[in-house]
């Protein structure tokens, strides 16, 4: 009998790509065939994906982006998608349809409702987004990676928290070296695609950091592409060990060796942060959807893992003074980096995985070197 296929959709940003990663080479260590749908853009960031995934690249468009005329053919594309899906579906029937978000998801999730497969999101942010706000009423389940996930009246919810990835779970919870009189790490993430606001204030705040204090600090900074070599060159000008460069292909190794991660407070990244558990300052999205990374950023801060700052209130003489304070205070830091860890819900892959076989009514047992 053929392996069960699951249909895996997500958007081109690495908070969709991520966890739709870790459920991909969930499901393959039990044996299921796993095809990911995605468009261009979404192809680009599904490099981590194991190589037995299928990607497809599948029409769709959103209606943020271009002119009036770029809009005007966005419902074409979107239902050229939807007509090919629909026809692959028809003759393949896939055990499950799981959306993770993004307009690339839409022609998937959409052929999936019309042909009445087994189907379920999962919304990483305690926000729905505008594509699973859509699909929440019509799937059999929503699973949600943040909670409380707001969500729409009579839609219920379960709590799976957020997968991640096997390359973040194998430095799950490694050692926390506090900081000291020897060399620091700071890794500075935006997101997958970077953010403007760290690249103009993180540099300047670093530099203003005492210089009894500065000698120590090394800095790994993602910054979009346009901005990397300003940023390189401000580093580069005060004297500071920088590395910049747009993506990190190996963010969880940069993150388990780091004293302090500066971020964004999108879903992968929190999920990450709580995984590996390290001290963090997190600066949220001010224009994110309903606030969502706000909402996301809340269990580490509550929890006093992180510090929040709204981009309403960073500056530079704010951040560097809370730089300043968590790599002077080793014990405090410590305690960040653990309080962190209890944040983690590193069961959230399984959890998804039990719903994907609940829904599909499909068993499947773990598969190991030793079985195989």
């Amino acid at each position: 009998m053929a392996a069960p296929l699951a249909i895996i959709a997500a958007g081109g940003t690495g908070g969709h790509m991520f966890p739709a990663q870790a459920l991909a080479e969930a499901l393959l260590a039990r044996g299921w065939r796993v095809r990911l749908s995605t468009d261009a853009r979404g192809a680009r960031y599904a490099g981590g994906f194991p190589d037995a995934v299928e990607i497809v690249e599948v029409a769709s468009a959103t209606f943020a982006r271009g002119g009036a005329l770029a809009k005007a053919v966005v419902p074409f594309r979107i239902a050229a998608g939807v007509i090919g899906a629909c026809v692959r579906m028809l003759i393949e029937r896939p055990a499950i349809v799981i959306g993770f978000g993004g307009y690339p998801t839409i022609p998937a999730m959409s052929a999936g409702w019309l042909l009445r497969r087994p189907r379920m999101i999962h919304e990483q942010n305690g926000v729905l987004g505008r594509v699973n706000e859509v699909f929440a009423r019509r799937v059999n389940a929503v699973a949600c990676g943040t909670w409380p996930t707001n969500l729409p009246t009579g839609v219920e919810g379960h709590y799976t928290g957020n997968p991640v990835r096997s390359a973040v779970m194998e430095r799950a919870g490694a050692p926390f070296i506090p900081p000291g009189d020897y060399p620091m790490s700071i890794l500075v993430i935006g997101g997958s695609q970077g953010a403007r606001i760290l690249s103009d204030i993180v540099p300047p705040a670093i530099a203003a950091l005492p210089l009894d204090l500065l000698r120590h600090v090394r800095v790994a900074h993602q910054a979009r592409g346009e901005d990397e070599a300003r940023v390189t060159a401000y580093y580069a000008d005060h004297a500071i060990d920088a590395e910049v460069q747009p993506f990190f292909d190996d963010v969880p190794r940069r993150m388990s060796e780091a004293q302090l991660v500066i971020s964004r407070s999108g879903a992968s990244s929190v999920a990450d942060i709580s995984a590996i558990g390290r001290p963090a300052i997190l600066i949220p999205f001010a224009a994110a959807l309903g606030d969502h990374q706000t909402a996301n950023a809340r269990g580490l801060s509550e929890a006093e893992a992180a510090i929040v700052i709204p981009e309403s209130r960073l500056d530079v003489e704010t951040l560097s003074e809370h730089i300043g304070a968590i790599l002077t205070q080793p014990g405090a830091a410590t305690q960040m980096a653990h309080n962190a860890l209890a944040q983690g819900r590193p069961d959230a892959t399984e959890r998804l995985v039990e719903m994907v076989e609940s829904l599909s009514g499909t068993q499947t047992t773990i598969t190991g070197p030793e079985q195989r």
